[in-house]
């Protein structure tokens, strides 16, 4: 165990000012008609910090996989031996540190449906306060056909999931 986690430390008065939590605009609109595909919550692990005590940014592809995977078991028939989906792109934008303990929401959004792509906006937010957002982007989805390699149509059943995205 690292010396760093093995105790809690108080950071000065000056240094906790610097992790206040700041405004930043949505990459996810936020109309009521635009509800989230999927919220999975999850907890912070203890193996999730770095050396400063703080999760560490590779973590939050975990985090982002796992909620995706939580909701495609939602969705039946999205893969098949000639069909299934890789991770083509992602974007991540770091808003703040995420501290251990934490209960966080990571919110998955449809941004865009093409002919064999799909691109999902994503937030990752405090459990307690939705307003504290951590990280904010997007991934995108491309559905292969694994014998060949070569791009296939998008699933029926994810566009059917995907209800309301927009079509190129």
């Amino acid at each position: 165990m690292s010396p760093r986690k093995s105790t809690l430390q108080t950071a000065p008065a000056d240094e906790a000012a610097s992790h206040e939590v700041v405004a930043v605009p949505r990459t996810v609109p936020t109309t009521a008609s635009d509800a989230p595909l999927y919220v999975a919550t999850l907890g912070v692990r203890w193996r999730d910090l770095d050396a400063f005590n703080h999760v560490n940014n590779a973590n939050y592809l975990t985090y982002l996989e796992e909620a995706r995977l939580q909701w495609l078991q939602h969705v039946r028939d999205w893969f098949s031996e000639t069909s299934m989906p890789v991770l083509a792109a992602s974007t991540l934008n770091y808003r703040q540190p995420i501290a251990w303990p934490a209960a966080l929401h990571i919110e998955l959004h449809c941004g865009r449906l093409g002919n064999s792509s799909m691109t999902l906006t994503h937030r990752i937010v405090d459990a307690d306060d939705t307003s504290r957002l951590y990280c904010d982007g997007h991934v995108v989805l491309v559905w292969m056909n694994p014998a060949t390699g070569k791009p296939v149509s998008l699933p029926e059943a994810i566009r059917a999931a995907a209800n309301g995205c927009k079509d190129d």
